[in-house]
């Protein structure tokens, strides 16, 4: 791909899509390329109503959380689909923001592989309903017939969604998947810098009709009043600077309404090279390299990237001429050209903010590195160049300048030490940090330097040789694990698996009977009601079977023969179980059935032997033995189908099944509960509308 010239670059005039309209603009903002300085595009968003693309918001947002979470899933899975088969457009565009390719490939297949993440997450961990029970059933009463159980539900309102300049792609869909699962509608507010990025991938979006109209509207230009209109139902999510989300957070209508509001600020994250490495070891030259890609990818514009390089001060030295080795590979210019590995910042206006913050970290630090090398393409004057910069604070206890100004770019600081606790306290200096890391291979220093750092960090990395090759590096979240931090960080939290769900949902605690507690949430609650009948509950389907079908089993009485059986078959010969002698002597006075037994003496009373629906188990969960049960003690069985979890077909596979958990009770003879577990087996269900056709499976 090549640079597109000034004569052949069209004008761009990325529009807003709100109401169910795409509102196009004629003046306003225009934006610069970062490489060339040319004019990119306009942006404007005069005309849009914002109270109305609110209220629409919310009203279409009904059709959302009609869905359940399941088809929320499968319609993001679609969607990622959909997007990775477009991607060279959304390449193109964001070349034209200074960033270079593999910049722009953690933006956009890493954006849009968050759709997939989290479609699989939730298609793995959630229920298909609408609702998510929350822990476990609460017995309120004595005799069992009051409960109650917390749900997750969709909250009514409008997920606003501001996003920061640097990742114009994954910054909207790793917002967009856990609010959509979540069954909220979103509202992204992209910045203005690199909004015709984001603008692409709306219009796609919206073409490919995979999620509902008015799951996602977009405002391009300035968002006006805006949060003037927020109600209580609805939500803030902002991507950012500290002083930015300071402001949105006390506005009036936020804090009057109580709307909940999560941030992510920029942080001055710290990277801390272990006392115990030498300049031999594997992790001298890991710390060199991460500290320089931390620094130079995205032109250092990431609110995660390493500003602090925290150093052992006999180090200090060797560490200053491996990054200056390290930063001197570094080819800066067009990102379009394969030889160019950094590209410009997002504006000129950018490059001057961060030499003015250079200017006044040098009261406190001098520069150390500075990497002077001609461009490879790109305009030295109109383009938004900067050379990647190292400075040394040789005080860092006692300065403020390195623990308090961020310069957004290619800009690090190295800081001596002498002891762990030093370097600890070096990170926590910077007031809450969404990432740090720690680059040692002694496990007793990266236990104590883990410790001194997780009280301000949101997520913390420890490298060293041994995961070396799979880690995904300091800078890099991932939509498994928290993205935020305390503090300066913000004090929100993005990602973090389903929690990010949770957080766009209500938790509402629901009290009722058993059998009622049991329709509301489809899940048996112990003491509900049971439906019993003439067909054996393994001889029905997956479709077939119903939530509260059970099964009570014949009695058995345990014999002396059957504990020394089982002892002779499994080898477990303790002696509460074989020994006469000691077992009186122990807690339960006499000699007890193996539990493993009663399990499965159990499986014997309520398996249906012939060939049927039921194929295969699954899992057993939660076992608690409760009481003992001794020779001579007699025992049944109820089984109960607690709930039913469609599973999907894999690749290869031809049979539709679903997976059933069942509520196994074992009692004595006096009706006294002495053991209860849940028993997931797989059961055969019938093809679907989202079984894919039976040609395509093999």
């Amino acid at each position: 791909m090549t640079s597109p010239t000034p004569r052949t670059l069209q004008l761009l005039r990325p529009a807003s899509y709100v109401s169910g309209q795409w509102h196009a603009n004629a003046d306003g903002q225009t934006l610069i390329d970062a490489v060339y300085g040319r004019p990119v595009a306009v942006i404007s968003s005069e005309g849009v109503d914002f109270a109305g693309a609110l209220a629409y918001g919310r009203r279409q947002g009904a059709a959302i959380r009609k869905l359940t979470f399941h088809t929320r899933a499968r319609a993001l899975r679609a969607l990622g689909t959909y997007l990775m088969e477009r991607k060279e457009a959304y390449y193109e565009l964001s070349m034209l923001t200074g960033a270079t390719r593999r910049d722009s490939w953690v933006d956009i297949e890493g954006g849009i592989g968050t759709l997939f993440s989290y479609s699989s997450m939730a298609r793995r961990e959630l229920p298909d309903e609408r609702f998510w029970p929350d822990g476990k059933v609460e017995r309120l009463g004595r005799e069992g017939t009051f409960v109650a159980r917390h749900l997750l539900v969709p909250r009514d309102g409008v997920a606003v969604q501001i996003n920061a300049f640097n990742f114009p792609v994954w910054g909207m869909l790793e917002k967009l998947a856990p609010a959509f699962i979540g069954g909220m509608a979103s509202l992204v507010k992209p910045a203005p810098q690199t909004a015709y990025v984001t603008e692409r991938v709306v219009r796609d979006i919206i073409e490919s009709g995979l999620l509902p109209e008015g799951a996602l509207q977009l405002v391009t230009g300035e968002p006006g009043d805006l949060l003037d209109h927020l109600t209580e139902q609805d939500m803030v999510a902002f991507t950012g600077s500290a002083a930015t989300a300071a402001k949105l957070r006390v506005h009036p209508v936020v804090v009057g309404r109580n709307v909940p509001f999560n941030t992510e600020a920029d942080s001055l994250n710290a990277s801390v090279l272990g006392l115990s490495v030498r300049p031999e070891d594997p992790e001298f030259a890991l710390y060199v390299r991460e500290v320089a890609r931390e620094m130079t990818g995205k032109a250092g514009q990431k609110c995660t990237a390493i500003r602090r390089a925290i150093v052992p001060a006999h180090l200090v030295e060797a560490v200053t001429e491996g990054l200056r080795r390290e930063l001197g590979k570094v080819t800066m210019g067009d990102p379009t050209r394969d030889d160019v590995r950094m590209g410009a910042l997002v504006s000129v206006e950018q490059r001057e903010r961060v030499r003015e913050t250079l200017r006044q970290l040098q009261a406190e630090a001098r520069i150390v590195i500075t990497n002077e090398t001609p461009l490879l393409g790109g305009d030295p004057e109109k383009g938004a160049f900067l050379e990647p910069t190292v400075l040394l604070c040789e005080s860092p206890l006692t300065a403020r300048g390195p623990h308090e100004l961020e310069a957004f770019g290619p800009v690090a600081t190295l800081l001596p030490y002498d002891s762990l606790d030093d370097a600890a306290e070096l990170a926590r200096l910077g007031r809450g940090s969404l990432a740090g890391s720690i680059i040692t291979h002694d496990r007793a220093e990266a236990t104590e330097l883990v410790m001194g750092l997780s009280s301000t960090h949101g997520r913390v990395l420890v490298l060293n040789r041994d995961n070396a090759k799979e880690n995904t590096g300091h800078g890099s979240p991932l939509p498994q694990l928290n993205h935020g931090g305390p503090g300066r960080a913000g004090g929100g939290s993005e990602l973090g698996g389903l929690s990010a769900v949770r957080h766009h949902m209500n938790r509402v605690a629901v009290q009722a009977d058993p059998s009622t507690l049991t329709a509301i949430t489809r899940e048996f609650v112990p003491g509900a009601d049971v439906q019993e009948d003439a067909v054996h509950p393994f001889r029905k389907s997956f479709d077939q079977l119903q939530v509260g079908d059970s099964l009570l089993t014949h009695r058995r009485t345990v014999t002396e023969a059957d504990i020394v059986n089982f002892a002779g078959l499994t080898g477990d010969h303790f002696y509460a179980h074989v020994d006469e002698i000691g077992a009186k002597e122990g807690i339960f006075g006499k000699r007890v059935a193996h539990g493993y037994f009663l399990i499965s003496a159990a499986a014997g009373q309520f398996v249906s032997p012939a060939p049927g629906p039921v194929l295969a188990n699954y899992g057993l969960e939660g076992l608690r033995f409760i009481e003992p049960v001794g020779i001579g003690d007699t025992i049944r069985t109820r089984l109960t189908c607690k709930r039913k979890i469609r599973k999907e077909l894999r690749p290869g596979e031809t049979r539709p099944t679903g997976v059933v958990e069942w509520r196994s009770e074992i009692t004595n003879q006096d009706g006294v509960l002495v053991a209860t577990y849940d028993i997931l087996t797989l059961v055969e269900r019938a093809r679907d509308e989202f079984d894919p056709p039976a040609d395509l499976q093999a």
